[in-house]
């Protein structure tokens, strides 16, 4: 009873350390969480009575909580006095004490449920432009880059997840990176952030309308080919068989084997070309996709088209599927020319690697939302670990596909520089496998999409006008310039590769090398705990972010 009859508020140090052991009770990792000792709960029943010490226990929480509403923050409750959430009880005046079920806890995720959730967050339309990325850096290059990278997005991640836990005196729990960034940079931070994070969304959006348009251009030519009797509907260079690849832009006259245009039993009548002429990837499709797409990003709530969010996983499964059939019936086609180029192969390294760091930057970004997903994992001690497996399996998938589709591609009688952006783009429209894949991914793409639309509108009408849906022609103001974006560039610019690695370098700059870098070397520097390896190591950081942007705007 002694510690009972000592004053609440009184430090534990003396002399000049007086003013350090009141702030000191503030820190959790220093004194144990205050819990209610088993023993002191006479019994399960609910009308059972409490002992004398846990109501005295009980009494003294209820005393700090009296001064929570003073401007001093030394006056806040410490944390060795709050009980955990497991641990908390509900005490009547007569001493009854009610064991509380955290209502959050059965919300919660394993740690293998999160895990997925990241794969599946990260997993976008980057995954299609893999297997380009290491053609332009080299196979061997474009290996050692992509396993590199994916280390270093990893570490950047990680002090995002870590950044919100070294602000000191403050509630955080409810935080994003972008309210850390506020809080270490003022205005400038907050709106710069917002500025990069729109960047990586708007850019998405844009790749997904590129890709909307060719899937469903694809996808039409399969059913107008069938239904037509049309046996192959490309008139470009590729290989013959049942497994034919093709190379939509060849850069050199002579090939070992042409594709066939039509058969014997279908001409170019007046319908194909009236139908190729309403039909087109570049000039229509991307129109088309107007009247479909408009009205679903108006709707106030996307919360219907979040119930279609596990065709992701199901449409990258199905890629894997694809990727691992297609290598098999094809086969491994490759040489190793370290430094010269030749007419069928690359070399494996080449100067064009940024390409690859551009878009895998995108391909590994998750630094928006990270602190997020982590939150519904039930076991917050095993976040770093859950995070690094997440970000090994990603990496795992991405070298799966881009080393499967760069090895099978049937060099001779294609070149690998016929790889396209789209490594689906290297298969005809009429192979059904193909077809289905895009069908797939056109219907994903479909759903999630409005979702971009209601998290660009959520933050920027939420900043501007303080209301997230103001009024319908705000609304509709807003819709209308992201969509004609990605038409436009549909229509005139249809690159995805270029797309994403430009949006990857630009949104990578802020949200993964400069802001992470700045407030972890910030947070060290105010604990006295900065090193000059540390200062160089991260300052570093900044500057490869810089050289990675600065680098695609000479590939």
């Amino acid at each position: 009873m002694e510690d009972d009859s000592r004053p609440l508020l009184a430090s534990e140090q003396t002399g000049e350390n007086s003013l350090r052991g009141s702030t000191d009770s503030l820190d959790i990792k220093v004194k144990r969480p205050f819990h209610v000792e088993p023993r002191n709960i006479v019994g399960d029943d609910p009308q059972e009575r409490v002992s004398a010490e846990a109501a005295i226990l009980n009494s003294r929480v209820h005393y700090y909580s009296k001064l929570t509403g003073s401007s001093d923050r030394l006056l806040s409750p410490p944390n060795h006095v709050i009980p955990r959430p497991e641990e908390i009880y509900i005490y009547s005046p007569l001493g009854t004490a009610f064991k509380v079920t955290s209502s959050d806890q059965s919300s919660k995720n394993p740690s293998i449920i999160t895990i997925f959730a990241i794969w599946n967050t990260m997993m976008g339309t980057s995954i299609l432009s893999i297997p380009w990325g290491i053609k332009q850096a080299g196979f061997t290059m474009g290996i050692l880059i992509l396993i590199f990278t994916g280390l270093l997005l990893l570490y950047c991640c990680y002090i995002v997840l870590k950044s919100p836990k070294f602000i000191p005196y403050m509630d955080t729990s409810d935080w994003e990176f972008p309210d850390v960034c506020r809080y270490y940079f003022g205005k400038f931070g907050q709106w710069s952030s917002l500025l990069f994070s729109m960047v990586s969304l708007i850019g998405a959006m844009v790749v997904y309308w590129v890709l909307m348009s060719n899937f469903l251009f694809n996808s039409g030519q399969f059913i107008y080919n069938y239904v037509h009797n049309v046996s192959v509907s490309d008139n470009e260079f590729g290989t013959n068989g049942s497994d034919r690849v093709i190379c939509p832009f060849p850069n050199y006259p002579d090939s070992n084997s042409s594709s066939l245009i039509v058969d014997q039993n279908s001409n170019n009548s007046s319908g194909d070309i009236s139908f190729t002429h309403w039909w087109s990837k570049t000039h229509t499709i991307p129109l088309y996709l107007i009247v479909l797409l408009l009205p679903l990003l108006c709707f106030r709530s996307a919360s219907f088209f979040a119930r279609f969010t596990f065709l992701g996983t199901i449409s990258v499964l199905y890629l894997i599927t694809l990727v691992t059939y297609k290598a098999c019936r094809l086969g491994f086609h490759l040489e190793f020319h370290w430094f010269d180029h030749t007419q069928f192969f690359v070399p494996e390294f080449r100067l064009q690697f940024p390409q690859l760091t551009g878009v895998l930057t995108l391909a590994f970004f998750i630094h928006n939302c990270i602190i997020t997903l982590m939150k519904s994992n039930k076991n917050q001690e095993n976040n770093v670990r859950d995070l690094s497996v997440a970000y090994l399996l990603v990496g795992l998938t991405y070298l799966y596909v881009g080393v499967l589709i760069f090895s099978a591609f049937p060099s001779p009688p294609l070149t690998k520089e016929c790889i396209e952006p789209n490594f689906l783009d290297n298969f005809p429209s009429n192979d059904v496998m193909v077809f289905v894949a895009r069908a797939f991914l056109l219907f994903q793409m479909i759903t999630v999409y409005p979702l971009l639309g209601y998290l660009v509108r959520v933050q920027v009408m939420s900043q501007f006008f303080g209301n997230n849906y103001p009024s319908f022609f705000h609304v509709l103001l807003l819709n209308i310039l992201i969509v004609g974006a990605g038409v436009l560039t549909a229509m005139f610019y249809p690159n995805i590769g270029s797309i994403i690695r430009f949006s990857g370098a630009t949104c990578g700059l802020a949200l993964v090398f400069i802001f992470p870098a700045l407030v972890h070397m910030i947070s060290l520097h105010r604990q006295g705990a900065l090193t000059w390896l540390s200062a160089i190591f991260h300052s570093f950081l900044i500057l490869l972010g810089i050289a990675n942007l600065l680098a695609q705007f000479f590939m």
